[in-house]
């Protein structure tokens, strides 16, 4: 079995999708407007039209070509590490749940609001490795808190969604901390 096939087949679909996406706007560098709307996180069609299953697709949707290489190498980082800790249906449990509770919790934004990329799964990843790995090494939970926020800080700019990369963040953590609690006497490499 190919090691670390979860997060190469997640980086594939978001190349994809950004793919998709291009051709359907029309633009390799940035995505259409039209397009965010249709198949990112658009709140007002969310919230008054029922297209839930924007939650979701949002994902693996971003805004420009920078956007997805950033966030790429960082699920790249991050999910060969979660690779090694957690069985490939955790590691997928823990970026779908945590993206997708980054992306309800942005429904706090305002209805016009339009949301896009893997950032609050990305981050729930983080979380779940830094918390599992104190855990289960027997270090104080409180420092991965201290890491998860200053990588939190780190992400706030103009146009960020920093409701997403919380939403996925906390979810991260606590998944991460209950999967480090149902293991025992783990020796990790």
């Amino acid at each position: 079995m190919l090691k670390f096939q979860w997060t190469i087949l997640l980086i594939l679909v978001n190349l994809f999708a950004y793919a998709y996406t291009s051709i359907k706007g029309g633009n390799l560098l940035i995505t259409n407007s039209d397009v965010l709307r249709a198949y990112g996180q658009y709140n007002l069609a969310v919230i008054a039209q029922g297209k839930y299953w924007q939650l979701f697709t949002s994902m693996f949707v971003h805004v420009n070509l920078l956007h997805l290489i950033l966030n790429m190498v960082f699920l790249l980082i991050f999910g060969l590490r979660a690779e090694e800790l957690f069985k490939g249906r955790e590691f997928l449990f823990v970026y779908l749940v945590s993206g997708i509770a980054g992306n309800v919790l942005s429904l706090l934004l305002p209805i016009d609001t339009v949301s896009a990329g893997a950032s609050g799964a990305i981050f729930g990843v983080f979380g779940a490795n830094v918390i599992y790995l104190r855990k289960t090494f027997g270090m104080p939970v409180y420092t991965a808190l201290i890491y998860s926020l200053l990588f939190l800080m780190l992400s706030a700019s103009e146009g960020v969604n920093l409701l997403a990369h919380f939403g996925g963040l906390a979810t991260g953590l606590m998944i991460g901390y209950l999967f480090a609690r149902s293991r025992k006497n783990i020796i990790l490499p």
